[in-house]
């Protein structure tokens, strides 16, 4: 089933488990639709039709609603109701310099601190995105691209740190999908990649903070143009 499927993708990308209750089922694919942008941004949704669509009652679906506000997916808007929150030019541009400040750090961190087995899983993380890239297979290549920045933060080490790479990561899932969906920016994500990547294994730590920094450039310049 549909709901079925979409909760499949729901739990790769996130990682929880599939034992899960009417209310996380229901926010798990309603932050799905949203980040894939099936509920595109600024759109008006009907918590009646959203019920009926998924096949639950709208208690879970107005739990849900709640837990999506706070994640700053939705909002409420007079005479409008529930909207999916546009994107707009000036959080791309917070969200940005937050990258730019704390990953450039961790890639930095990571250059030091970083196992043989960390270096492998990401050159394969870059292998894979390279198949993805030529497949045009959007949802594949953000669940990859998000691996791979979780990968690089658990190497650095930094609990704290992790924490708040965490939170913008969730928070620029939506805008990494528009990004991605551009054929050409998803083959230069898997050169761009690719770069840290060396970086990292030769334990160059400006290096690695450098690539990183021209990673998040090129995704701020082209989500800019989709604005």
């Amino acid at each position: 089933m549909q709901i079925e499927a979409e909760l499949g993708e729901a739990t790769a990308e996130t990682g929880t488990a599939p034992g899960r209750s009417l209310r996380d089922t229901a926010y798990e694919v309603l932050k799905q639709r949203i980040i894939m942008c099936v509920f595109r941004p600024g759109e008006a949704l009907s918590e009646a039709q959203v019920a009926s669509s998924l096949g639950l009652g709208r208690t879970p679906v107005r739990q849900a609603f709640d837990r999506l506000m706070r994640d700053g997916l939705v909002e409420v808007l007079p005479r409008k109701g529930i909207i999916v929150r546009p994107i707009s030019a000036d959080e791309v541009r917070h969200m940005v310099e937050v990258r730019l400040l704390n990953e450039g750090f961790c890639a930095r961190l990571a250059a030091e601190r970083a196992d043989s087995a960390t270096l492998a899983a990401l050159a394969d993380n870059v292998r894979r995105g390279g198949a993805a890239a030529a497949e045009r297979d959007v949802a594949t290549a953000m669940a990859l691209d998000r691996a791979f920045h979780t990968t690089i933060s658990a190497a650095a080490g930094n609990p704290v740190l992790g924490d708040i790479l965490k939170n913008l990561h969730e928070r620029a899932q939506r805008v990494w999908f528009v990004s991605l969906r551009d054929a050409g920016h998803h083959a230069r994500v898997v050169d761009e990649h690719a770069a840290i990547v060396s970086a990292l294994a030769a334990r160059d730590g400006d290096g690695a903070e450098e690539a990183t920094r021209a990673h998040i450039l090129s995704f701020a310049a082209n989500i800019t143009r989709q604005l």
